[in-house]
């Protein structure tokens, strides 16, 4: 997350994630699945404008970034800009919990596709959280910013976290940072269907014999790339497969590139694969561009 100070409020540009290892490890009383995840954050980015304004009202515009082609371009009409949307749940939840009876005015503008498994809500919630920490002179440590974003989404914590890679335990907030990787080339395919979080996490179970992400972690800070196929994971991605039949296409699309390793993210719909070198990332991007897969995007991991 990189946050700019300007003359009206504060610019952040804020990641999207992968995980490139997902276990579901058990059941929870409430209802939640306890996880062990490998997230990491990736060079594609949403941006959020915080402007002050002289009320105390919080209010939200969604817009499409107009930088991007229309290969990757986002379509904004189904993201809700009212008390719904994380960011306004964000912004509410710290003005509550201050006591701040500051407002402000909001421009997102999205890069991230939705109901993808990249945590584009999540993100632009802990970007609200921080921003406003810093325009409403609240000076919150990260620690209770942190705990604040738990309440909303599991996934919010990761990205206030001073690590772009982490194991990530409990519902996802309990977060354990790794050290700095060598940076990664990747290629995601959002299809052009999306997928309910809580539907997927529904149609799943936890595993009788759950994997371990230690192997995977030691590959890639060992730069053994090559053995990443044997250590992905994702226990959300056959549920998936079984409710969006379209993501088996777009697997076998995957297998038959020259892919290193590749799976799904989080709970989909978007799916990514491991390059060697950026030129080779942008050669399988521009087939999947030509095979009209859907909102192709090359990042790479963020170091």
């Amino acid at each position: 997350m990189q946050m700019i100070r300007e003359e009206f409020g504060w610019r952040v540009e804020t990641p999207a994630k992968l995980n490139l290892f997902l276990e579901i490890t058990g059941k929870r009383p409430d209802g939640f699945h306890d996880i062990e995840t490998v997230m990491t954050t990736v060079g594609l980015f949403d941006t959020l404008v915080f402007r002050e304004v002289t009320t105390e009202s919080i209010s939200l515009r969604c817009l499409a970034a107009d930088d991007l082609p229309e290969t990757s371009s986002v379509n904004v009409d189904n993201i809700p800009t009212d008390d719904s949307n994380l960011v306004m749940k964000a912004a509410n939840l710290l003005k509550k919990h201050a006591g701040n009876r500051q407002g402000v005015e909001i421009s997102l503008h999205k890069r991230i596709p939705a109901e993808a498994g990249l945590a584009g809500g999540s993100s632009d919630a802990a970007a609200t959280f921080a921003a406003l920490n810093q325009l409403w002179n609240l000076n919150l440590p990260q620690s209770e910013l942190q705990d604040l974003a738990a309440e909303l989404g599991s996934d919010i914590p990761f990205f206030l976290a001073v690590s772009s890679w982490a194991v990530c335990r409990g519902r996802g907030e309990i977060i354990d940072p790794l050290p700095r990787m060598n940076p990664m080339w990747i290629v995601i395919v959002r299809p052009p269907v999306g997928l309910s979080t809580a539907d997927v996490y529904r149609a799943c179970r936890p595993a009788d014999n759950p994997r371990s992400a230690i192997p995977l972690i030691d590959a890639i800070q060992g730069g053994r790339h090559e053995e990443l196929e044997q250590y992905l994971h994702n226990s959300l991605q056959t549920p998936a497969e079984q409710l969006c039949p379209l993501l088996e296409q777009v697997r076998q699309t995957f297998e038959a590139e020259s892919f290193l390793a590749h799976q799904m993210s989080g709970s989909g719909t978007a799916w990514f694969g491991i390059c060697r070198t950026e030129s080779e990332a942008q050669d399988i991007a521009t087939k999947f561009k030509a095979q009209q897969l859907g909102q192709v995007y090359v990042v790479s991991t963020i170091s």
